[in-house]
């Protein structure tokens, strides 16, 4: 399954932090990519492209002057348009046909998202019916969409990797 994620609405200074890790998250949890709508802080795509440098992986980050035009663009190229909402339907009425999906775009935002996204989305689902992050969010959504292949996964041309232990850090350089 090929899954790319669309960030509406970061906001310079406020959301640097934040998202650098839906960038993070993306990546580990499975996404090809993450686009922004407008100009990405130069600080985010250093810190993604140095992750990506030491622990592998052909993640990118790309911008777009036009959420709304990207995501019809995606639409046309046979993705399923996913916004990750509160107020959507519960992600367990619909993993199972979101699963049997090839390709997936998934929409989080940061700040009051437009209501054409609510529209225009093929879905708005909800990992819950409660205020909560939008990188908890996305973690939850992509571990039961792609069912924990997060832990299986190889990142081609790391230089580090993570040996999991009961205790300590191990880390092998290759």
């Amino acid at each position: 399954m090929r899954v790319q994620v669309l960030r509406l609405g970061h906001r310079v200074k406020r959301d640097k932090r934040v998202s650098t890790h839906v960038c993070l998250v993306a990546r580990a949890f499975g996404a090809e990519k993450i686009v922004f709508e407008g100009e990405i802080e130069k600080k985010i795509k250093e810190k993604v492209k140095d992750v990506c440098e030491r622990f592998g992986g052909g993640f990118s980050i790309e911008e777009t002057s036009s959420a709304q035009k990207y995501m019809r663009e995606m639409r046309e190229n046979g993705f399923a348009v996913v916004h990750l909402t509160m107020y959507g339907i519960p992600l367990t009425k619909v993993l199972g046909e979101l699963r049997g999906m090839n390709r997936v775009l998934i929409i989080v935002g940061a700040e009051k998202v437009p209501r054409w996204v609510y529209e225009e989305a093929d879905y708005n689902i909800s990992v819950t019916n409660q205020p909560h992050s939008e990188i908890a969010a996305l973690a939850v959504f992509l571990d039961r969409l792609l069912r924990g292949k997060e832990f299986k996964m190889t990142f081609k041309g790391a230089k580090l990797r993570i040996i999991p232990s009961r205790k300590g850090k191990k880390v092998l350089k290759i």
